[in-house]
């Protein structure tokens, strides 16, 4: 669980650390607040956000973003689609809170 205090996350280099130190520990999934993502991460045509859930992929590390999102999917058909396609997925989660995420991992 990353604290929501921080330097924003505006690209895969400043997650790489956070990744590599998930995977070394052993970490399933690492939970980020939305508030730490700069706001090109949810602007799908940047493809900061793929790139970023590719270093999870790739480290084979679940990534939840957690919080309100909601002005960005306000803004966004194809934001809300992709996130809904996320959720239905094993991988990477878009949820409200940390208990959200919790009751996802228990069942």
């Amino acid at each position: 669980m990353c604290d929501a205090e921080g330097e924003p996350i505006a690209g895969e280099r400043d997650i790489m650390d956070l990744v590599g130190n998930a995977a070394w520990q052993g970490a399933q999934w690492v939970a980020i607040p939305a508030e730490r993502f700069d706001d090109t991460f949810f602007q799908l045509r940047t493809r900061v956000a793929g790139d970023i859930i590719q270093k999870f992929v790739t480290y084979r590390v679940g990534l939840a973003v957690l919080g309100d999102i909601s002005r960005h999917t306000e803004a966004s058909s194809a934001l809300r689609d992709f996130i809904r396609e996320c959720n239905r997925g094993r991988q990477t989660w878009f949820l409200a809170d940390a208990e959200e995420l919790h009751e996802r991992l228990k069942g």
